[in-house]
């Protein structure tokens, strides 16, 4: 976005990656979705820098906690919603008065292919991008008509590191020796500190939601859903056509 003209604030939660992004010449406020002062006193440097204008935000801010819905403690879910929902709510609330003020903005959310379908082993994502699908569509709905377009990007598997970052919340979280479905755990714990080394033949690179964010910022009319990789497009078909049975049949087999 940067090489397209764009000033971007490359927002980041651990400062160590902040003054490594600086180094690159970004802007890069610390901004953690989990501390709302963060929220706020990011936003503002931001603001400060920009002499109070705002054009789009892009959030983009999540991880997994892997284990049977069963074996998630309340307290996983609330941590877990606290990053990938809730403070991202409170950015985006936070960024409506000043968009409002100059009367265009465009608000992008980075959900899941997991917003769309569900997943053995996954509940926990999956809840918070179901619902990051649902608030979405209702504020795009009532910012309809005040210059602030609010849209969705859905990737399937894409390179990253989500896979290592989900282990300590794992560790943290799922008592899984004790679990009813320990045996079950064998295949999980495989994928989680044995992975294999093959290349997804799905996966694409970051550059992938790097094209559907240049469509959504840039273009007069952006589409109110981005779907990124095969697994994406196969599961918004399937969820249209299928009933929940069959839909299940398929799902149940990942």
């Amino acid at each position: 976005m940067r090489e397209r003209g764009w000033r971007v604030f490359a927002a980041c939660r651990k400062p160590e990656d902040c003054n490594h992004l600086r180094v690159q010449g970004f802007d890069a406020p610390l901004i953690d979705y989990d501390d709302s002062s963060t929220i706020h006193a990011g936003l503002a440097e931001v603001l400060d820098q920009t002499g109070g204008t705002l054009d789009a935000v892009f959030n983009n801010g999540a991880y997994a906690c892997p284990g049977a819905v069963e074996d998630v403690p309340r307290e996983a879910l609330e941590a877990i919603f606290s990053t990938n929902l809730f403070g991202v709510h409170e950015l985006t609330r936070a960024v409506i008065p000043v968009m409002r003020a100059q009367g265009h903005g465009r608000i992008v959310n980075c959900s899941s292919v997991l917003g769309l379908v569900g997943l053995r082993w996954r509940g926990a994502y999956v809840a918070t991008k179901f619902a990051m699908e649902g608030l979405t569509d209702v504020l795009r709905l009532e910012m309809h008509g005040t210059g602030i377009r609010v849209m969705l990007i859905e990737p399937g598997p894409i390179t990253s590191k989500i896979r290592e970052n989900a282990i300590p919340h794992f560790e943290r979280w799922i008592d899984w020796r004790a679990s009813a479905r320990r045996a079950e755990y064998d295949t999980l714990l495989k994928r989680l500190y044995e992975p294999d080394e093959s290349t997804d033949r799905f996966e694409l690179p970051p550059t992938a939601v790097c094209r559907r964010l240049e469509h959504a910022l840039e273009s007069p009319r952006p589409r109110p859903r981005y779907y990124v990789t095969t697994p994406t497009y196969l599961a918004g078909n399937l969820r249209r056509i299928l009933g929940t049975r069959l839909l299940d049949m398929i799902m149940r087999r990942n």
